[in-house]
């Protein structure tokens, strides 16, 4: 198995639902007009609390300085597990129950706090910059490391990261926040990126302005507000509920031959922040054990699990 290190610097911030109109102008060319940057790695998902973006350097100019907009402390590398060979968008999806134990579970043993991002694609485990030598030494054992440099991907240098590091203590890990799980069923799916300008305003409409009318109706009925948008180096992935899929054309998005839904299982009870470990394997290493597959997105308040609805462990 190879673990790619993608070239992508990227930031983690979060835009007030109040400001989201400040920066509407920037988002939408992120998303619908891509050869307008120079971005490559852009993700967007709104909560009931805010939105959250994903985004490299070059796609974080296009966003205004603004009260609104909150800002991670940190630098972040995507990861991403390539299993025999290929790019990582172009692979198929490993699941994050499938690299729960090879990687998330070792990242949490060595303290280093992850931040997920599953795809339609694959799946993306961010960690801080400063981190990188500790995930090396902690990763380099199990897997091929590459980096990927102007696009292609060369042996990582591993010389002299196994120095200093000392062997950590395994301790049990509990789920100690609490889970809860909206009503309403998601879909993991995507579309070719060639019939998005017919579907750009259908998704505009979904991505900041239907939420306002929806929000109490959803809310009553024990329905959550989650939508999230990612395009990655020219693959688009989306995640939304069943009830927003039937807007759209029949034919347009991927869906898979079972037509499967997953059931959204969210941890926190008060925002996570970023310095906590193991959050990720808490939910992820029952999960594995079980084999569950499930989709892992965190946001910058709180972690979203999506586990297929015939295979939930969570329960209600």
């Amino acid at each position: 198995m190879e673990l790619h290190i993608l070239e992508h610097s990227l930031k983690v911030a979060s835009i007030a639902k109040e400001g989201i109109q400040i920066c509407t102008h920037g988002l939408i060319k992120l998303a619908f007009l891509p050869s307008k940057t120079r971005c490559k790695f852009f993700s967007l998902t709104e909560t009931p609390e805010d939105y959250t973006i994903i985004v490299d350097e070059d796609g974080f100019k296009e966003l205004p300085q603004s009260e609104y907009l909150s800002v991670a402390d940190a630098t972040w590398l995507a990861l991403n597990v390539v299993s025999g060979g290929g790019s990582a968008a172009s692979s198929q999806p490993i699941g994050v129950t499938k690299i729960a134990k090879s990687v998330i579970a070792p990242l949490a043993d060595h303290n280093i706090s992850v931040f997920m991002l599953s795809t339609y694609q694959t799946d993306f485990i961010l960690v801080r910059e400063r981190d990188l030598p500790m995930v090396m030494h902690t990763l380099s054992s199990e897997f091929t490391l590459l980096r990927v440099v102007n696009g292609e991907t060369v042996a990582a240098n591993c010389s002299g990261v196994t120095n200093g590091f000392v062997k950590p203590k395994l301790v049990p890990r509990p789920i100690i926040h609490p889970l809860s799980s909206p009503s309403n069923m998601f879909c993991v799916t995507s579309l070719d990126p060639d019939t998005l300008p017919s579907v750009a305003t259908l998704l505009m409409d979904v991505m900041f302005y239907s939420g306002k009318e929806m929000g109490a109706q959803n809310e009553d009925s024990g329905h959550i507000r989650f939508f999230s948008f990612s395009l990655i180096e020219g693959y688009i992935s989306l995640v939304m509920d069943e009830q927003t899929t039937r807007r759209f054309p029949n034919n347009v998005l991927f869906t898979s031959a079972s037509g499967e839904l997953w059931k959204m299982v969210r941890i926190g009870g008060q925002p996570l922040g970023f310095d906590e470990c193991g959050i990720v394997a808490q939910i992820s290493e029952p999960l594995a054990t079980a084999d569950i597959p499930a989709y892992y997105i965190s946001t910058f308040k709180f972690d979203h699990a999506l586990v297929s609805t015939s295979l939930s462990m969570f329960g209600e």
